[in-house]
């Protein structure tokens, strides 16, 4: 998560090290300013996901695609999270990342296994990515951007 958005803001990667608060920053985009929280991932601070919820219009949710031992655990965390209120109206962009690595889950299996057709009343995409080559993000930036601004 963090490799993407540093990818995505200064267009190179950089050696992240895990999340353990958040890392907040301004991504311009196509005339579109992103304001993108990158918050961490592990379960002990998950908790904290919800102080970050309040006037989101779009969430992005990154997955590993290579580890399908934890995909349950992704989905349980992506279902529980869209059930809050605050993010009733955010569109949902899914990553599905590390693309690059030979025993990866493509797009559909990903949408399979988070239950994404499930998802009736929300608007959502899935994307593949490679976050280290940048793969994929800026066609899922459009989506993103198009989506919320025909919501605005």
């Amino acid at each position: 998560k963090t490799t993407i958005l540093y990818k995505l803001k200064l267009g190179e990667i950089v050696t992240t090290i895990p999340t353990i608060g958040f890392n907040v920053e301004t991504v311009e985009y196509k005339n579109i300013s992103f304001t993108v929280w990158d918050v961490g991932g592990q379960d002990k601070i998950r908790p904290l996901w919800r102080h970050y919820f309040q006037n989101t219009q779009g969430l992005i949710f990154v997955v590993d695609s290579n580890d399908r031992d934890r995909v349950v655990e992704a989905r349980d965390e992506l279902h529980r999270m869209l059930n809050e209120d605050e993010l009733r109206d955010a569109v949902l962009l899914v990553f599905a990342n590390k693309q690059d690595l030979p025993n990866a889950m493509n797009a559909a299996e990903i949408t399979d296994k988070l239950g994404l057709h499930s998802l009736r009343q929300r608007h959502w995409y899935i994307q593949s990515t490679c976050a280290t080559s940048g793969e994929g993000l800026y066609e899922g930036l459009d989506w993103l951007s198009n989506n919320i601004a025909s919501k605005a």
